[in-house]
């Protein structure tokens, strides 16, 4: 007989075998022994040894921000690839979460990484360090702490944005941002009391000074640009629009003097978003204008009509299909404000609420905030008291935590249930058997 069968009769490589499942069943019941002690840890405060939502909501939250607290503490590191990773995660944190009072005791230590970043960094880290500036003023909103953190920052963004040599994405963002955090301060600053003046005409001026390069040159004739340095005067248009809502309707009629007859001019741009930007900024200075005079057309309101109208009925076929799209849908209401003064009405359903947007300033202000929040502006404008104000929704509403909510766990059972239920009745029909009328 072969000595391997012997070996394993009397026990060698088999019971060696053996031995080592009889070893993995033990660690596998340790492991679930720890994991049954811990769940008893968490019950241990709770009279009916059961773990209530309460609980469960104070646990969720101080996980979040552990990991938000790691995330600012990775910021640090010498890694670029870890402080973009840690950037990544503090961008949607604060863009899915409302934690203003988190943010108000680290504002600080958070802008001073973000200075660094936005400074020693390159490219990505640069752009998601201009977002995350961003979001921590819509976070701060209304607090004082907030135009601390715009005057911190500031110079670097505008540094960032005059320097030709940088990325034009990274300066486009940085356009974004300037604009948006310059709004925020503003909203709700008192400029008479305040520095805000003296960080909201330079940046402007910035602002004007990169999309004029956009502007006809002096024989007449359109520039020709690269689509990245498109993006970015179109970035810088909106910004500059966004803090031409901030405006008095006297101080913009005072604009609307000196930039009324260059703005159309770029109209005649290759660039689909700088079109639209400029069509939407046009809609602004009109709608602010009329405010102080009921009957303003401007210098030659006749050709710019005609030159919005050719614009919404566009179909030239060199033009991109969703481009074309886009806007004839965007002119159209363009259009309607300038030559017949209609107002915009769209509405937003949020929850029980819905938001109201007739007029371009609000349009102008909720495209800004949805650019930097994404998926979270619904959750922000329930519960972001800056965003509330802007849009004149008033206090927050009080949540109603009496309906109970199924768990993930009922959710997918039920859902299976259905599924199952609509398996047997369709096999029934496909039965071969079956009577076909």
């Amino acid at each position: 007989m072969p000595k391997g069968k012997r070996k394993s009769k009397s026990g060698g490589p088999l019971r060696h075998k053996q031995d080592q499942n009889f070893a993995s069943e033990e660690e596998s019941l340790a492991d679930n022994s720890s994991v049954v002690s811990n769940l008893s840890e968490l019950r241990i405060d709770s009279d009916d040894d059961t773990v209530t939502e309460a609980d469960e909501d104070v646990i969720a939250t101080d996980d979040f921000e552990d990991k938000l607290k790691e995330a600012i503490e990775g910021l640090l590191q010498k890694s670029a690839r870890a402080r973009i990773a840690s950037l990544e995660v503090m961008r949607k944190s604060l863009s899915s979460r409302f934690m203003c009072s988190f943010i108000q005791e680290r504002w600080f230590s958070v802008c001073d990484a973000m200075e660094r970043c936005l400074k020693r960094g390159k490219g990505e880290e640069q752009i998601l360090g201009a977002v995350v500036a961003s979001l921590i003023c819509a976070q701060m909103g209304r607090e004082d702490e907030c135009e601390k953190v715009l005057e911190h920052l500031h110079p670097t963004l505008l540094a960032l944005l005059l320097d030709t040599t940088v990325q034009p994405q990274v300066r486009a963002q940085c356009a974004t941002s300037l604009g948006l955090c310059c709004f925020i301060v503003g909203s709700h600053t008192d400029s008479r009391r305040s520095n805000f003046s003296e960080l909201l005409h330079p940046t402007m001026e910035s602002l004007y000074t990169v999309f004029s390069a956009s502007l006809l040159k002096g024989n007449g004739v359109v520039p020709c640009h690269r689509p990245e340095i498109s993006a970015l005067h179109s970035s810088a248009l909106l910004g500059w629009n966004l803090l031409l809502t901030l405006l008095s309707p006297p101080f913009i009629m005072a604009l609307a003097n000196t930039h009324l007859k260059k703005i159309p001019q770029l109209l005649d741009s290759t660039d689909v978003d700088l079109r639209i930007a400029a069509g939407e900024t046009l809609a602004v200075f009109y709608e602010v204008a009329r405010q102080c005079r009921e009957d303003f057309e401007g210098d030659d309101l006749d050709t710019l009509c005609e030159k919005l109208r050719s614009l919404a009925t566009d179909s030239q076929k060199f033009r991109a299909k969703k481009d074309r799209r886009q806007q004839r849908s965007s002119f159209r209401d363009i259009l309607g404000t300038i030559e017949d003064d209609e107002p915009l009405d769209i509405r937003i359903k949020l929850g029980k609420e819905t938001l109201y947007i007739d007029n371009w300033c609000h349009k102008r202000q909720y495209d800004a905030f949805c650019q930097i929040l994404g998926s979270g502006m619904c959750l922000h404008l329930r519960q972001n008291e800056l965003l509330r104000d802007v849009f004149q929704l008033g206090d927050p509403l009080i949540e109603d935590k009496t309906t109970v909510k199924n768990s993930k766990l009922q959710r997918h059972s039920a859902h299976l249930a259905a599924c199952k239920a609509r398996t047997k009745c369709l096999s029934k029909l496909r039965d071969k058997r079956a009577d076909i009328l």
